[in-house]
């Protein structure tokens, strides 16, 4: 276990990365009295716009991230693709939670389906693939429909291929760059839902339940809380959770995301060691949301209370919402209920997650239907 002294409000929270997971934390964090400093590639990012210092270079710049670390008084991340090397230099200046392990783990999927799948976890089967051939025997082993996936630096979609026929394979080994994948049996799921968790210093686990959410190519689109699903299966999904977080000796927050087979089992998709996109509605509808759960986590404070005060649904708003022009927020906002978040990016691409609302309501259908509607008023022109 970690050095169990906490970090106080003002000492300075170092943030690996400076997207919007971490603009949200160092809001949290602002709020908390603590000073914020980012580090990433980019200038005037969603984080860096809110936090003390941006420091601005490469992740492969050491001499930088030292600097960057010898600054601040804990570090930790807002996504998991930083480099191995950048996370050991920072580590090496300030405590780094979660671990570089836990980075280690998570951000490969063959890493991470393997450390599951010993650790006794329901996972997706699957198997390892380095070459054509290697696709070509793992598909008569899985079976079609499959998937493949980069075993590195994959998310929302990108980095993975659905097989149809073992006659796909070598057209499919090539559309991912002939580079180490891991091949995964389709699931044909119900529903897929997500657990986010927190652990602190102490070893104490919290979550907020279970989370339902839906997916538009591969991007999550609409999450609830709760998800609709039976008690048993939500003890057990967040039994899992917390299994994973001790077995990883993590710190901080942690997201695991599943699938609720047909047949109604769980089975491990992926985890995501950090604040968590369906985990946004936290911030509206719960007593203490995910990023000051981050955040007391990494400081040695201990965690906050988890629980809901109103049912929840929040809608992701992307760059698509743009091509028309600016979307109109005088028609979300005239919905009392919703809460709208954005991000500070610049530029609206296609797919881009540009901000997100969040509807209470006293039921989770009464949430979704209206978080949904607020979003399809953003389309109507002044």
């Amino acid at each position: 276990m970690s050095d169990p002294t906490p970090i106080l409000p003002g000492s300075t929270l170092g943030i690996l990365g400076s997207g919007q997971l971490g603009r949200m934390l160092a809001l949290a964090a602002r709020r908390m009295g603590y000073r914020v400093h980012v580090f990433s590639p980019g200038r005037d990012t969603p984080a860096g716009q809110v936090a003390d210092v941006e420091h601005t270079a490469p992740y492969e710049d050491l001499d930088a991230v030292a600097r960057f670390a010898a600054a601040v008084d804990v570090i930790t991340l807002e996504f998991e693709n930083v480099p191995a090397e950048t996370a050991a230099a920072a580590a090496e200046g300030a405590p780094l939670r979660p671990g570089a392990n836990v980075l280690h783990t998570a951000q490969n999927r063959l890493r991470e389906k393997t450390f599951l799948q010993d650790s006794g976890f329901p996972v997706t089967p699957f198997a390892t693939v380095r070459s054509v051939g290697a696709l070509i025997e793992a598909l008569d082993t899985l079976g079609c429909p499959a998937v493949l996936k980069t075993a590195g630096f994959g998310y929302d979609g990108k980095g993975q291929v659905r097989i149809g026929s073992p006659s796909e394979a070598e057209q499919s080994w090539a559309a991912l760059g002939e580079k180490e994948a891991v091949l995964e049996r389709f699931i044909d799921f119900q529903q897929e839902v997500s657990v986010v968790a927190a652990r602190g210093l102490d070893g104490r686990v919290v979550h907020y339940g279970v989370l339902g959410n839906s997916h538009v190519k591969h991007v999550l689109d609409v999450s609830i809380a709760p998800a609709a699903l039976p008690k048993a299966l939500a003890k057990e999904a967040a039994e899992i959770t917390e299994g994973i977080l001790e077995q990883l000796d993590a710190v901080g927050v942690l997201c695991v995301e599943f699938f609720v087979t047909g047949d109604g089992e769980l089975l491990v998709n992926e985890i995501a060691p950090r604040p968590h996109n369906s985990g946004h509605l936290t911030i509206d509808a719960f007593v203490t949301n995910q990023f000051e759960q981050q955040l007391r986590a990494v400081c040695g404070l201990p965690l906050g209370s988890v629980a809901r005060i109103r049912k929840a649904a929040m809608a992701n708003l992307l760059g698509d919402l743009w091509q028309d022009g600016e979307p109109n927020w005088m028609a979300a906002c005239r919905f009392p209920e919703v809460k709208l978040h954005l991000y500070g990016k610049a530029e609206p691409r296609p797919g881009r997650k540009m901000g997100h609302l969040t509807a209470v309501a006293t039921s989770v259908e009464e949430a979704e239907e209206t978080v949904r509607e607020a979003r399809r008023a953003l389309r109507a022109r002044v």
